[in-house]
Order: C-alpha cells, then sequence, then structure tokens
C-alpha cells in the first residue's frame, strides 16, 4: 500500500499542478509534465492520487475506503510539515512582503524584500496543529469517516488562512476580489467535504455522538 500511496502522491500532485496551476503552458508544451525536476507539485492532486490508491488497494483486498483513510490520516501532517520545512530550506513559496519583526529575505527572491515565512506558518498550522487536532481526536473509538473528515476541515481551514499571506503563483495570480487564489477555491470543497463526513459519520452512528 505505501508504494502505491507513493506513487499517487507522486503523479496526482504533478498532474495536480498541470491542471490546476499551468494547464494552458503544459497544453502547448506536453513533454513539460515530466520535467519534475523543474518543480510543480500540487498537493490537492496528491490527495486526490493518494484517496484513488487507497480506493484501488482497498477494493482489491476487500477494505473499506474510508477505515484506511481514517487510519492513515493522523500521520499525514508528519510528512506536510517535512514539506513545508523543505519549502522553506529552499527558499520556495514564500509570503507577501511584509514589515513584520519576523519578515525574512529570501535568496531566491529577485527584489530581495522581507516577506512572510509562509513556509513556517504552514509547517505550524499543516503539520503540528493538524498532528496535534487529529492525534487527540483518534485516541478514543470515532465513528468511520470522521477523522477523515476531520483531516479535510482543518488542512483546508489552514491552507485557506495562510493563503492569504502567501505570493499566488506568478502564471495565475488572483482568480477573483483581488485576493482569491487557486489554493483557495480548491480548499472550499475540502472544508464542506470535511463538515459533510463529519455530520455523516456521527448521523450513522448516534452512540459514537452520545460517546464524543
Amino acid at each position: 500500500m505505501v508504494f502505491w500511496m507513493s506513487m499517487g502522491v507522486i503523479v496526482g500532485g504533478r498532474l495536480g499542478y498541470v491542471l490546476f496551476y499551468d494547464l494552458s503552458a503544459y497544453i502547448a508544451n506536453p513533454l513539460l509534465i515530466f520535467e519534475v525536476w523543474k518543480g510543480g507539485m500540487a498537493f490537492h492532486g496528491g490527495l486526490i492520487g493518494v484517496m484513488l490508491a487507497v480506493w484501488g488497494f482497498g477494493k482489491r483486498n476487500g477494505k473499506s475506503f474510508f477505515q484506511i483513510m481514517d487510519f492513515i490520516a493522523p500521520v499525514v501532517p508528519i510528512g506536510l510539515g517535512a514539506g513545508r520545512i523543505g519549502n522553506f530550506i529552499n527558499a520556495e513559496l514564500w509570503g507577501k512582503a511584509s514589515d513584520v519583526p519576523w519578515a525574512m529575505i529570501f535568496p531566491t527572491d529577485p527584489q530581495q524584500l522581507a516577506r512572510h515565512p509562509s513556509q513556517l506558518y504552514q509547517f505550524a498550522l499543516e503539520g503540528v496543529a493538524l498532528f496535534l487536532i487529529l492525534w487527540l481526536y483518534s485516541r478514543k473509538p470515532r465513528p468511520t469517516m470522521a477523522v477523515s473528515g476531520m483531516f479535510a476541515l482543518f488542512y483546508g481551514i489552514f491552507r485557506f488562512i495562510v493563503e492569504f499571506v502567501r505570493v499566488p503563483d506568478a502564471q495565475l495570480g488572483y482568480l477573483a476580489f483581488g485576493w482569491v487564489t487557486m489554493g483557495q477555491i480548491l480548499c472550499i470543497p475540502m472544508i464542506a467535504g470535511g463538515l459533510f463526513l463529519i455530520w455523516w459519520a456521527y448521523h450513522r452512528d448516534p452512540a459514537a455522538q452520545k460517546a464524543a
């Protein structure tokens, strides 16, 4: 399962970036899709890839999709946090210019402006805070789908918030109202889906709701 999930992250993350963030460039030159060493991965695409891998594994081995997702969800923030630290070390995906005391100048920034270290914000929220929320929530038995719903809900909220101080992809910019980013648009169905999964999980299992 680990192998197929890893492939889901890589293939899904790459195709997600192509579809969501720079489709016109890849239509013009499809071979760019294979130039992964130049960067270009999307979390939301990777998540879809993992979900497809889990679905295939579960169907082949007689396992419930959401039982597997609930099992792996609490450890996903560890990988997310490590990825954001990698973004910070590589001086990529930085934030907007700012005069906050902890603003940083990144060597890859051609403007050399002091900026929000948005990678560290995401590490703190998507890595540390999300891990603690899921770990504490999953310590006791929960109805199937609830942990998956909590992951989708809080990741979506945290990512939506950080997008306000993160520089959007240059080829897209802001998509509406001078502040809406593609990342925020992709987080809206995650938040809505997370709320629905939590509600449906407890709706199907009233006993679990009383125990909580």
